[in-house]
């Protein structure tokens, strides 16, 4: 029970910060498409942030085991995101902005304020590794699918700022270097925002579309139930039959610092860059949205399957 209004009161705050988005524009004050200065604000300043952020952690033997751990945990369960998009895509006729929903999930909004409150600071480091992965992953496999491009352009991937902070962001983590109090603590600040951002921008995005086409179109359902319920499914099948909880001490609640970024909604960074390369920004919304209110009840539904079998 105090997981299930744990997960309801964040859900709850982040809708509410959609629905101010919402009103901005439905107010007249701004115009949807000014949700694209908002893409560009998260996917350029704040998301470099989160990242230098991620890696300001001592760096210790025990913090280590854990990082490597949660690592490989975070590769695997993305190799088994892609491969269920690859599986569906003909079957399902998935177009690129579902199989991104099915691919990518929200967890660097929702999963480290779940983890301080469920288990607690300490864990909280073991959360960078999902997001290093999937920033990785968004940054090649993302953009590749999104621009179509029939080679990827390396060049302009080594050279996009999100890349560029997880090298420097690693290589301040393995060699102990800790930022200055003030720039870290900016650093901090500016990570924080990528909630409230992510959710404005996904409720200016939505403005124009009726709400009827959010919560009435069966369609919306496929990836909704493939990204909220068959995705978390087969990673539990896969931690339950591999053993990987016993891998390493007090590997059951390490591991669920992965699994509760595994089963959140869609991921908000999709919106920002269908946004950016004017790719159905609005279906991207619209599946944020329905996958993120259909997840008050099934992440509350999915910790319970964890904690009764692993």
């Amino acid at each position: 029970m105090e997981i299930s209004v744990l997960l309801a009161e964040q859900i709850l705050k982040l809708f509410l910060i959609l629905l101010l988005g919402f009103l901005l524009v439905k107010t007249g004050k701004l115009k949807a498409s000014d949700s694209k200065c908002i893409s560009v604000i998260l996917v350029y300043l704040i998301l470099p942030c989160v990242i230098i952020n991620s890696f300001q952690i001592e760096y210790t033997p025990q913090v280590r085991n854990g990082l490597l751990y949660t690592l490989t945990a975070s590769v695997a369960a993305h190799i088994v995101f892609i491969l269920i998009a690859a599986i569906t895509r003909k079957p399902l006729k998935l177009n690129v902005i579902e199989q991104l929903t099915v691919i990518y999930t929200n967890g660097g909004i929702l999963v480290v304020p779940l983890i301080k409150a469920l288990l607690g600071d300490e864990y909280v480091i073991y959360s960078c590794s999902f997001i290093v992965v999937q920033l990785i992953l968004i940054w090649t496999h993302c953009c590749h699918m999104l621009c179509r491009d029939e080679h990827l352009q390396w060049k302009k991937i080594l050279l996009n700022i999100n890349v560029i902070s997880i090298l420097a962001g690693a290589l301040l983590f393995f060699t102990g270097i800790r930022l200055p109090k003030v720039p870290a603590e900016t650093i901090d600040m500016m990570a924080d925002m990528i909630g409230p951002m992510g959710m404005l921008l996904a409720g200016m995005a939505i403005s124009e579309t009726p709400l009827k086409d959010v919560f009435a179109r069966i369609r919306n359902y496929i990836p909704v139930i493939l990204r909220l319920l068959v995705c978390p499914l087969v990673i539990l099948l896969v931690i339950r039959i591999s053993g990987a909880a016993k891998w390493i001490p007090d590997g059951k609640n390490i591991l669920l610092t992965v699994y509760l970024a595994c089963i959140t909604p869609a991921c908000a960074t999709v919106t920002s860059l269908a946004q950016l390369y004017d790719k159905d920004a609005a279906y991207s919304s619209i599946l944020y949205v329905l996958t993120t209110a259909c997840s008050i009840l099934t992440m509350p539904f999915m910790i319970l399957l964890y904690s009764l079998w692993i």
